[in-house]
């Protein structure tokens, strides 16, 4: 909805709000526009410029809220290359963002493509607030950037299992939005100063939530969780993982959103909201990462230490490629055998239960791609899981990796789980193997 569309009690606050975010942001954009860096051993004025440019796609298919739709795609694209949604901020656009970030130089780099939603409704902020933008298939902007991402690949033929999402203020929040209405789309999202799913919701057509923005909305990890869950009813299937960043000085949206987003996608991901790493990247940064600890553990969250709204960075989308596993080129590493550890914890009710496995590679030598063996306890049938495939769903299981979690580091650990009914039996499987080597366990 646009800001000339509100009631005249509404107006006036939301336009205040909106010239302070601009006042906010341009800086940013005065700053992000300027050309990135030469590559080593390149003076400024001979640095390359690549053939390929940033396109506008008309007639993509349903656009409820009549987004316009950027794309880039780089000279060098990979067969089945993946896909990058990256989401501007309010007052922005999408060439703004192309502009603005380093995601483009990075599809040059390692061949994926890169789409670019962008608003035109005159707030130019993405509508993650109306009750249509927070429910699979509602209407408004998700609807559009879905059929984006639907257009992209069936021209390209891209990877749908590798579709992530990234923005930044308006942009992150659409990125949350984006997570819980399409996980079965999603990959993985980075959040640079967002809010959690659900967040900026309203009923009275405003487009703007003071109370969230001013971080004084909290909910339980479960009740945040049920957000999510509630905005695609049913939905079994993995969850995308979560990069979250924020700065402790955010002026426009409060830290303790960073709390709160760290919440919810923990929940979602059913992993302790308990650190499995903590490390300091970065002087004044702090990064804490939930359910594992390589680099693409289920939510990585980064805090910066007396930075303000506009966090963003040249660098940061070198950070969110690696979460996303983007930054290799060439093919996958074959799978390695190696010594590991496995625990197993169940929680279990009635005639059902929910088993979380921790698998910890215990060697000297990265495992690329795995495959964890057990035999389920006698009754026991598995009726959906996170983190890994699982078949078949009785007696001798095989947990294959999923896209996002399929290398562990010596000394890294990746978090996966499912949920069984059972006939009385709900004790853990006693053994495990990976790779077809037996683990540890305890």
């Amino acid at each position: 909805m646009s800001a000339t569309s509100h009631h005249p009690t509404a107006r006036r606050p939301l336009r205040s709000v909106l010239l302070a975010l601009l006042a906010a942001l341009l800086p940013l954009a005065a700053t992000l526009v300027t050309a990135p860096a030469a590559a080593a051993g390149e003076s400024a004025g001979e640095r390359a410029v690549p053939a390929a440019t940033l396109t506008e796609v008309a007639n993509f298919g349903a656009n409820p809220s009549n987004l316009r739709m950027y794309l880039y795609v780089p000279e060098s694209v990979t067969p089945d290359p993946a896909v990058v949604v990256a989401v501007h901020w309010c007052t922005g656009s999408g060439p703004d963002m192309y502009n603005g970030t380093e995601y483009d130089t990075l599809a040059d780099q390692y061949g994926f493509i890169v789409l670019y939603p962008s608003v035109t409704r005159s707030s130019k902020c993405f509508d993650v607030s109306s009750p249509q933008s927070l429910r699979r298939g509602g209407g408004s902007d998700p609807v559009g950037i879905k059929s984006m991402i639907d257009w992209v690949t069936r021209t390209y033929d891209a990877d749908t299992e590798r579709v992530f999402a990234t923005g930044i203020s308006s942009g992150a929040m659409m990125t949350n939005v984006l997570l819980g209405d399409y996980p079965d789309v999603f990959a993985a999202g980075a959040a640079f100063s967002g809010v959690p799913f659900g967040c900026f919701a309203t009923t009275d057509g405003s487009e703007w939530n003071s109370a969230c923005s001013g971080g004084t909305v909290t909910h339980t990890p479960k009740e945040w969780g049920d957000l999510v869950r509630n905005a695609y009813p049913g939905y079994t299937g993995p969850r995308p993982r979560m990069q979250i960043w924020h700065g402790t000085q955010d002026d426009v949206l409060r830290y303790p959103n960073f709390g709160e987003q760290v919440k919810q996608w923990t929940n979602v991901q059913g992993v302790s909201q308990a650190p499995a790493a903590t490390d300091t990247p970065q002087s004044g940064w702090v990064r804490t990462r939930y359910g594992g600890t390589g680099d693409q553990a289920p939510v990585e969250a980064v805090s910066l230490q007396g930075v303000g709204h506009n966090l963003y960075a040249h660098g940061m989308a070198s950070r969110v490629l690696t979460f996303f596993g983007l930054d290799r080129s060439g093919p996958a590493p074959q799978p390695q055998p190696g010594a590991c550890k496995v625990t197993a914890s169940v929680n279990a009710w009635n005639t059902g239960l929910t088993t979380s496995v921790t698998i910890t590679n215990t060697g000297t030598t990265t495992v690329s791609g795995w495959k964890l063996g057990f035999t389920l306890p006698a009754g026991q049938t598995v009726t959906g899981g996170w983190g890994a495939t699982y078949a078949p769903t009785s007696g001798s299981v095989t947990a294959v990796n999923v896209s996002y979690n399929g290398t562990i580091a010596p000394g890294a650990s990746v978090s996966i789980g499912y949920q069984a009914s059972h006939g009385g039996n709900s004790a853990a499987p006693s053994a495990f193997t990976l790779n077809g080597t037996a683990c540890a366990t305890g």
